[in-house]
């Protein structure tokens, strides 16, 4: 294949310093008021109202040009097979929880359909979450354990936990933190904070969904092996549950366990044909669904409670509550943990629905995003429900299956409304090991997660390192401890990175206008003279002082021992002058004494002793120093305090120093800090880093010339 041709180009104008651009661009030097500001920000229009209204209630804009033709087959069978799916999740998910199955399908249909108004993806299915729900199940547990509702049983002559009254208790304590969560995310959405997200980097959220599927999965070993362990909180309980669940092995009830495994084979066997026939199926099979419904008819026809001691579901009441208003006085002892659902929450929502976005071509506001889980939230808090996101399992069915707008979670949600006023009953006689094992093969994509570490290490070793360290930490301290302990170390390792920068001398490119770091270009030439340095991140008080270190040793300046040593010199050369005044008005008064004047006045003359500055600077010095700011995005005031220095000290030993790619903020925070003044001007800022150098080439001519003119003539200018 043929070379690709480049286009040339040629541009022929003078040396420009930031004055002149400013001059010929002419910079706008008029920035609004903060009551200007105000005044616009509130200014009402009837296109602006309208606006506005669209935008907070994102239905109205989309709903009235729904094209049946195209979307509402899609939409219809999406909508049907998430509900479907919803059912045995929802259950599941609510024994994360710590609340009564039922109130799972209540969390699958009063939220969705809050998000159906005010939500903007199109594709993403929310409802009940695994890492949400075991995060409200480590709140539950901690405000209201069983330990409080521990009565006397005459029967058995021991103590044994009043299950209606706990469950009772812990549906309220869900509503408080949900609602109190979705309080977080309106007032969020509302001040636009939707760029919090942006702290959840990608390895980030990754290594905590993967953390927090570990503790869904020691959760759910209760159900699995009959057991009744004591249920820990705060940090390390993961491990303290892991050894209780091993001392109580022995206590196993072996059909809960032979349900368990018996449940999780066919699960996984039956989710391996479903991906084999995926591409021959027009809609998956409802695994889970027969699941359950198998398991809830073996369970009644061999009486598995009664026969043997496996723990079913229980009643589940027909129809819907009413809305109860959940209790403030809670909301104290949940505030950080509901501060901390409302985060994870929305950076699952935001991260999968900009996926789909980006596939489909169409933007999803986060802003409005926070806000319609926050309602969402909020409004399920009333209904008893507990915090939602979205899934990533139904979102792919969802899409797979031909959902094309939030009319698929509409109907999703009108599926769980006919189940749970008609069907839920049914499922009473349903094992709890079920439930588990649905929830353990549904955990399967987060365990691949693990396979991340490899990837990571070959492509970005920090990423790995927060990868692995965000797994830990919620492991150990819990997922909401955890995100709070690795957002703070994903913040440290930005923080590392801008204090340990790499520091770059730049050369030319030959016959180009171009400047590359000299230790990665075998072409690339150093100007001569000319020192061009660059640093790697912005500049501020964390880094200052290795910046002016960095630059001594790149430029092999010891600034520090110079200026002492001219200052020595300087010194020197007053006591010289000094001594010299005084013996030479001794000598001139001895010499009127004997009436002498013109002899001893040669010897005064002879005795003046003269030091010499080193007029000419030193050759192995760089004669100018280009301070190239591409990187630097702001100044603070030590930053600005560091450019200073370094332009005065540097100019005190005959050194140029210029800076060149000057962000027009920076510029505005050089001039707030005091930079300039009548010496130094604009005039030493450049656009690019070749006007610097030309200019610097220029000086330097200039100066050879100045020093071959004093050399002839004797002449200093």
């Amino acid at each position: 294949m043929a070379e690709r041709r480049r286009p040339g180009y040629s541009v022929h104008r003078s040396v420009l310093d930031e004055g002149a651009v400013e001059e010929m661009a002419e910079k706008c030097e008029t920035k609004s008021s903060l009551s200007e500001k105000v005044k616009k920000s509130v200014r009402c229009s009837g296109p602006r109202m309208k606006s506005c209204l669209l935008g907070s209630v994102p239905v109205l804009s989309w709903l009235p040009r729904y094209s049946l033709r195209e979307n509402v087959l899609g939409d219809l069978i999406s909508g049907i097979s998430v509900g479907i799916m919803q059912l045995p999740q929802g259950m599941a998910y609510a024994l994360l929880a710590s609340v009564p199955p039922i109130f799972g399908l209540y969390s699958s249909f009063y939220p969705v359909l809050i998000y159906f108004i005010f939500g903007t993806s199109k594709h993403i299915s929310v409802g009940t979450y695994a890492v949400m729900s075991v995060m409200i199940g480590g709140v539950i547990e901690r405000v209201a354990p069983d330990s409080n509702f521990m009565m006397w049983d005459n029967v058995t002559n021991s103590t044994t936990v009043d299950i209606i009254t706990r469950d009772a208790e812990r549906v309220r304590v869900a509503a408080a933190v949900t609602l109190l969560s979705g309080l977080f995310q309106i007032l969020l959405g509302l001040v636009q904070f939707g760029f919090v997200v942006t702290y959840l980097s990608e390895p980030l959220v990754r290594g905590y969904t993967t953390g927090a599927a570990i503790h869904v999965i020691v959760s759910q070993l209760k159900y699995t092996f009959g057991i009744s362990p004591v249920r820990y909180s705060g940090p390390f309980s993961l491990l303290y549950t892991v050894l209780e669940v091993c001392y109580l092995i022995p206590e196993t009830n072996i059909g809960t366990l032979v349900v368990s495994i018996v449940a999780i084979i066919g699960l996984i066997l039956a989710k391996e044909l479903n991906a084999f026939l995926s591409k021959n199926l027009p809609i998956p099979i409802p695994v889970e669904l027969l699941g359950i419904v198998i398991a809830t008819i073996i369970s009644w026809q061999v009486n598995l409670n009664d026969k043997y001691g496996v723990d079913v579901v229980g009643l589940i009441p027909s129809g819907l509550q009413p809305p109860v208003v959940p209790e403030a006085s809670l909301f104290g002892q949940v505030i950080g943990d509901a501060f901390a659902l409302a985060v994870v929450g929305y950076g699952i929502a935001i991260s999968l629905g900009r996926i789909f976005a980006l596939k489909y071509g169409y933007k999803v506001d986060s802003n409005q995003e926070l806000i319609a889980l926050g309602l969402s939230n909020s409004v399920g808090g009333f209904f008893q429900c507990f915090a939602i996101s979205c899934s990533m399992s139904r979102t792919m069915v969802q899409e797979s299956t031909g959902g094309k707008t939030q009319v698929a979670g509409a109907l999703s949600a009108i599926v769980i409304l006919f189940i749970t006023l008609w069907i839920g009953r049914f499922f009473e006689e349903l094992p709890k090991a079920m439930l588990a094992a649905i929830i353990y093969v549904n955990l399967h994509g987060m365990m691949k997660q693990f396979l991340d570490i490899p990837a990571l290490w070959k492509s970005n070793k920090i990423d790995m390192v927060i990868w692995v360290v965000t797994f830990i930490l919620t492991v150990l301290f819990n997922p909401d401890l955890g995100l709070a302990a690795s957002i703070g170390f994903s913040m440290l390792t930005v923080i590392f990175r801008t204090q340990l920068p790499k520091y770059s001398l730049l050369g030319q490119v030959p016959d180009t206008d171009i400047y590359r770091p000299l230790e990665d270009y075998n072409q690339v030439r150093k100007v001569p003279g000319i020192l061009i340095f660059r640093s790697s991140a912005t500049l501020y008080f964390a880094n200052a002082e290795m910046y002016q270190d960095a630059l001594g040793r790149k430029s092999g300046i010891d600034i520090t021992k110079i200026l002492s040593a001219k200052k020595k010199l300087e010194a020197k050369r007053k006591r010289h002058e000094k001594k010299n005044d005084k013996k030479a008005k001794k000598d001139a008064k001895w010499a009127n004494k004997v009436g002498m004047q013109g002899e001893p006045e040669r010897e005064v003359e002879k005795n003046i002793a003269i030091i010499e500055m080193h007029p000419e600077p030193d050759p192995s010095l760089p004669r100018a120093i280009v301070l190239d700011l591409s990187p630097v995005n702001f100044l603070d005031t030590v930053g600005v305090k560091t450019i200073r220095s370094i332009h005065k000290d540097y100019g005190q030993i005959g050194v140029e120093v210029v800076l060149a790619c000057c962000q027009t903020g920076v510029v505005d925070n050089l001039q707030a800090g005091g930079f300039f003044n009548d010496k130094v001007t604009k005039s030493c800022l450049f656009s690019t880093v070749h006007d610097a150098v030309l200019h610097c080439q220029s000086f330097i001519t200039q100066s050879r010339g100045e020093a071959l003119y004093e050399e002839i003539t004797g002449t200093h200018f």
